[in-house]
């Protein structure tokens, strides 16, 4: 790994970002690697997001008051409002995940939630949903675990990484859950 990586990485991640580019190549998925400064929001990320090909994407992780916990992975043009997500995922009313809880289900940081956590996700606790439109597209780009860098590769290729894992992805169409007044 190196020294760079190594400053950044926390010593205690259940998977390094090293060890998830080493799962993907023992999958057979191909992939293009970003290095970049760190980026904790959607705006932060813009400057970074020029220089990068391919669809760029958010990550919300949610919980309901079942406390049934949700990683809602959507590309950054769709806008959702989460009370209309509950009709849309079979849940109750949502809340974002706690950073506390964020760590315990899915072993990443805030500013680092990205669709490959869901592989430290052992005990099978969280639903993935994966919005369709993010999926129709060519390619996808999210952190590998790690907010400094971006991994681009295909969508069917994230499909296959998530059942790798031995969860379901679950595709919703997110065009019900639009904010009032958006086109």
């Amino acid at each position: 790994m190196s020294q760079t990586l190594e400053k950044q990485v926390d010593d205690s991640m259940p998977t390094s970002p090293e060890d998830l580019m080493a799962k993907l190549e023992e999958l057979g998925i191909a992939y293009t690697l970003h290095h970049h400064q760190a980026v904790f929001t959607v705006a932060e990320s813009d400057k970074v997001d020029a220089q990068i090909d391919g669809t760029h994407c958010r990550n919300l992780f949610l919980r309901d008051k079942k406390k049934k916990n949700f990683l809602l992975v959507l590309q950054n043009a769709t806008d959702v409002d989460i009370k209309k997500l509950p009709a849309i995922i079979k849940s109750y009313r949502l809340s974002f995940g706690s950073s506390e809880r964020l760590w315990e289900y899915l072993g990443v940081r805030p500013g680092s939630v990205c669709p490959f956590a869901i592989m430290n996700d052992t005990n099978h606790q969280v639903k993935i949903l994966l919005d369709k439109s993010m999926m129709e597209t060519n390619i996808v780009n999210y952190h590998p675990l790690l907010n400094t860098m971006t991994i681009g590769l295909k969508p069917t290729d994230l499909l296959k990484f998530i059942e790798t894992t031995g969860h379901e992805a679950h595709i919703v169409d997110l065009s019900d859950a639009k904010p009032d007044g958006a086109e």
